[in-house]
């Protein structure tokens, strides 16, 4: 396979994991209230109070499934599709005997899509004054059809899949061998899978786990910042320029702030540092389970602020022991590494990285101070990289040329629409204001970039996505949205 199918694969998978997570992010909020009434008011909670208890149950199994499964169908096709999405949701719920997370995120987006083509179908064939008839009406239907099926055959189906799946996660607790799932967990959150993983898989068998439980390890299995902690440390005492310059403030970034996103470059940059972020994984894993803790809904950032509040009573300090493990371990692995690589490699980074773009024929995910460090070699590299790599003619790797007057709307996009592209977002405005510019800098989720923006920035391996959502606009494609210098071109660029 080529590599630019390569790269269409790649751009492929995320889209559908981004589409997930895009159905639980927008609940995140929701499901965290969900894990704090339950931490605060069950019998085994920190203030166990009967009546506000009462809660837990009702929110567990409506108000989250069908927040999950109206996200979905609104996704799909506005807010008429979630509307018909929530209704046919029920019908799953009461179909089965267990929470409906994954139920409500297979029945949604279906549902979007079935009222979406009635639309079509009727769309120019309905006579004047009775279009609200119909609309309403076909919605009605529809819900009411999907939400039979739902009660028949999606809820009992799902259930049964869902018992499968926990068995089998079960089965890996009971043989002690849940700390090797994190063999394939860190490798996929370094593509930009976190969020698919977390609150696309993990989180619906977690949420069934808490049910009988009142918590679950599986919480903490992507959303442990130790790995990525221990990882830049090891950047902090061994790396070398730049990279050792910016790690320290990575690392408060990555821990308290949760965005994970931001060791990615780092780890990318050394490709054999996924080593170092899979001993992390499974020492952590490994960890939680031999301690017995677990989390009472999905903390989202993955900050350890967010950690702590929702750790089970009496399971605090377990947490804390498998994140401060799981660190150390991600850090002695990452320091050996750096070591016979510096030797190998005569310790520069950026030879490493050159060499690796080599040998992959392509440019590869490297952190924005590399960037910074060689900006006078950029355009030479973005256009030897585009020839070797055989990338689309468009070229993000420069900032466009652009006529202030035609640029209204600035829009970062990355896979969830929070978090790191929040912060770059943030970073602009701020620079923005510094250089008396008045442009609207918002943050969003790729799948949700609107038709009529002007100017994209994505990192640079969610950049194809975004072309693909909005051809006509602009798009800048970064390193790393906290430090990156295409924020300087850009703003030279409005300012000519």
């Amino acid at each position: 396979m080529s590599q630019k199918q390569n790269a269409g694969v790649r751009a492929r998978v995320q889209k559908f994991g981004s589409f997930l997570s895009s159905m639980i992010m927008p609940n995140i909020g929701a499901f965290i209230a969900w894990g704090l009434i339950t931490a605060l008011f069950i019998p085994d909670g920190y203030f166990p109070n009967e009546n506000l208890a009462e809660m837990v149950g009702p929110m567990r199994d409506y108000l989250l499934p069908l927040l999950i499964g109206f996200t979905g169908a609104r996704l799909v096709h506005g807010l008429r599709g979630g509307v018909v999405g929530a209704t046919a949701t029920m019908g799953v719920i009461v179909g089965a005997d267990i929470p409906m997370f994954l139920g409500a995120m297979l029945i949604g987006p279906f549902a979007g899509l079935v009222i979406k083509q009635i639309d079509k179908m009727f769309e120019g064939k309905i006579k004047s004054g009775f279009e609200m008839l119909v609309n309403n009406f076909s919605a009605g239907i529809v819900g009411g059809i999907l939400a039979i099926i739902g009660f028949y055959l999606i809820g009992p189906l799902m259930a049964g899949l869902t018992a499968v799946l926990a068995g089998g996660v079960e089965t890996l607790i009971n043989a002690g061998l849940l700390p090797l799932v994190n063999i394939f967990i860190e490798p996929a959150k370094v593509l930009f899978l976190n969020n698919a993983i977390n609150h696309g898989i993990l989180s619906p068998i977690a949420v069934d786990q808490a049910k009988d439980l009142g918590k679950s390890v599986l919480f903490l299995l992507e959303s442990n910042p130790g790995p990525g902690l221990g990882i830049l440390l090891a950047f902090m005492f061994f790396g070398k320029g730049i990279s050792r310059q910016t790690a320290p403030g990575a690392a408060v970034i990555h821990f308290f702030g949760g965005i994970h996103e931001i060791y990615f470059p780092y780890i990318l940059s050394r490709p054999i540092l996924i080593l170092a972020a899979m001993a992390g994984g499974v020492t952590g894993t490994a960890t939680f389970v031999a301690f017995g803790v677990g989390l009472t809904a999905t903390p989202s950032p993955g900050s350890i602020i967010a950690l702590l509040p929702l750790a089970a009573k009496g399971d605090v300090l377990g947490v804390l022991a498998g994140v401060i493990l799981s660190a150390a371990a991600s850090f002695v692995v990452a320091s050996i590494i750096m070591k016979v690589t510096t030797q190998k490699d005569e310790g520069d980074l950026e030879q490493a990285t050159a060499q690796m773009e080599e040998m992959k024929g392509k440019k590869s995910s490297v952190s924005s101070q590399l960037t910074n460090a060689s900006d006078s070699n950029e355009t030479e590299q973005a256009e030897a990289e585009e020839e070797t790599s055989g990338t689309p003619e468009r070229n993000t790797n420069e900032v466009p040329n652009v006529n202030r007057e035609e640029v209204d709307r600035i829009i970062f996009a990355c896979d969830a629409g929070m978090g790191s592209s929040a912060m770059g977002a943030s970073l602009l405005k701020n620079k923005f204001k510094k250089a008396d510019i008045h442009i609207d800098v918002t943050n969003m989720a790729i799948n949700d970039l609107p038709s009529d923006v002007d100017i994209v920035i994505t990192h640079k391996d969610l950049t194809e996505r975004a072309i693909q959502k909005v051809p006509n606009a602009h798009h800048i494609s970064v390193e790393n949205f906290l430090n990156s210098p295409k924020y300087d071109e850009l703003i030279k660029e409005l300012k000519k």
